[in-house]
């Protein structure tokens, strides 16, 4: 990365909401720990109120290494720990990682020669779902698939472009003090909420495949369902936030649930022929599995149309059901809090 010793590499800052993560945060870390990048770096975790054994692990870890720090998360909420994070961070490039997210050697690198090449405000690359069992491998393998998740570049992979939002995110610390930090009223989509007003106020978004961070898809499908009705249900909040945000990808799954539903009634109550979408549906999911499936455990393969219908359904209930009071009470606190300068 520094071909010439005599520029010196910004300072940078990773910041890791956790909360139950007892089971990846030292790999997590220790994966953030072993970059092969020259500059300074700090670590720190805003612990929430975990249950398991996070909070003892992050201790072990700022014992071994003075490059990690903690700082407490009451609430538990993913984007009071982000903004809790930048507030005790003090360096201008900020990394956003998660508990359960390990980064590729030379993340950190590539993403500070992106920021310096694009001008961007916010470089991501690739989710690179990767699973431990056959569920976990049925459930990257949708997650990573167009059938599962449309056309989005940092699940599918694609060439470096301007986008719309990307995984977790490299940001220059300006971009975040200018935004006031994460809106802390978005539990959920709070990362394509702020990239949103970063874009509207004139900042580049950039994606690039050059950037992947393992993550370890939901160990259930009830967990998966829980993690896409959130989805959802938080991605038409940010659509009533903010208009015109809304794209056909986003409609598809709630389409697909509504026009399911109304094919079994039909079908049920009038004529067969009403069966033909949930049908059709059924046979694109099964035949969208094969190519996804390619190379995986027969056991996993079969999984595969069980984790897609349970992402679609869920993420469309979610979208179906999102009350309007969630939209009132972000509406009513427009500007996410200012973040205090250290």
């Amino acid at each position: 990365m520094n071909a010439n010793p005599d520029v010196r590499l910004p300072a940078v800052s990773v910041i890791m909401p956790v909360l139950n993560e007892e089971r990846h945060l030292r790999g997590a870390v220790q994966a953030i720990l072993a970059q092969e990048y020259a500059g300074e770096m700090e670590v720190v975790i805003a612990l929430g109120p975990s249950t398991d054994r996070t909070d003892e692990i992050a201790a072990e870890l700022v014992a071994e290494d003075p490059r990690v720090h903690t700082v407490p998360n009451p609430t538990g909420r993913t984007p009071a720990a982000l903004n809790a994070a930048i507030k005790a961070s003090r360096h201008p490039i900020v990394v956003r990682v998660d508990g359960h997210g390990m980064l590729s050697p030379n993340y950190i690198a590539t993403a500070v020669r992106l920021l310096d090449e694009t001008g961007a405000q916010n470089v991501g690359g690739i989710m690179h779902a990767e699973g431990e069992n056959d569920w976990e491998h049925a459930v990257a393998a949708a997650m990573t698939s167009k059938i599962g998740v449309g056309n989005a570049v940092f699940h599918t992979g694609g060439a470096a472009c301007e986008a719309e939002t990307v995984y977790l995110g490299v940001f220059r610390r300006e971009a975040l003090e200018q935004q006031g930090g994460y809106n802390e009223e978005f539990i959920r989509a709070q990362d394509w909420e702020l990239n949103f007003r970063i874009r509207e106020a004139g900042g580049l978004i950039w994606f690039s495949p050059e950037l992947k961070v393992s993550y370890r898809p939901r160990p259930s499908m009830r967990a998966l369902a829980k993690q896409y009705k959130d989805y959802g249900r938080w991605r038409h909040v940010v659509a009533r936030f903010h208009e015109g945000s809304i794209n056909l990808r986003y409609l598809a799954p709630p389409t697909a649930l509504l026009a399911i539903a109304v094919g079994i009634v039909v079908g049920a109550a009038l004529t067969p022929w009403g069966l033909v979408i949930p049908g059709g549906y059924l046979a694109a999911i099964v035949l969208g599995s094969v190519p996804a499936g390619k190379g995986l455990p027969l056991k996993a393969r079969l999984q595969i149309p069980v984790a897609l219908a349970t992402m679609h359904m869920s993420w469309g209930w979610g979208f179906l059901t999102s009350p309007r009071s969630l939209a009132k009470k972000v509406i009513a606190s427009r500007r996410p809090a200012v973040l205090a300068s250290n």
